[in-house]
C-alpha cells in the first residue's frame, strides 16, 4: 500500500502504473477502521494486460472478508456487503466517497467496457463494513 493524494483537478491519484501489484489509500482521509470511509485504489490491469492487484476485485462475492494491517499493528476486518459498476461519466461521488459515520471501506478500479482510445469506460468499486479489529 501507498499513500495517495489528489491531483490539480481534486481527483485522487492511482498507484504508479509501472507498480501494478500495488494498492494505494487516501493518505489525507480515513484511516481503515477509524469512524467514516476509508478509500484504497488499484489497478485492474497494465497497458500490457497482464492482472493488476484489483484484478479480481469485481468478482468478490457479498459476505468477503478484507483484512487491512493498520499502522497501530491491528488488523481492521471489513466485510463486503456490495460490489457495484458504476459508468465513469456517471459516477456517484457522493455515494462512494461519503461518510455514514460508522467505520467503512470502498476499494475502487477501472472496470466495464474497454477501448484503447479511451481506456475503461467504468469504475468498480467494494462497499464493506467494519466487522472485527484483531
Amino acid at each position: 500500500m501507498t499513500r495517495l493524494g489528489l491531483d490539480a483537478a481534486g481527483a485522487l491519484r492511482t498507484p504508479p502504473a509501472g507498480k501494478p501489484g500495488l494498492a494505494g489509500w487516501y493518505g489525507d482521509g480515513t484511516p481503515p477502521g477509524s469512524a467514516g470511509t476509508a478509500i484504497a485504489i488499484g489497478h485492474v490491469d497494465t497497458p500490457t494486460g497482464a492482472p493488476g492487484v484489483f484484478y479480481g476485485l469485481g468478482a468478490l462475492p457479498k459476505g468477503a472478508t478484507i483484512d487491512i494491517s493498520r499502522a497501530d499493528r491491528r488488523t481492521a476486518v471489513f466485510t463486503v456487503r456490495a460490489v457495484e459498476l458504476y459508468d465513469r461519466k456517471k459516477f456517484p461521488s457522493k455515494k462512494v466517497y461519503g461518510s455514514s459515520g460508522r467505520p467503512e471501506l470502498r476499494l475502487i478500479t477501472c472496470g466495464g467496457g474497454y477501448t484503447k482510445r479511451t481506456g475503461y469506460q467504468g469504475n468498480v468499486v467494494v462497499y464493506a463494513t467494519l466487522t472485527a479489529v484483531k
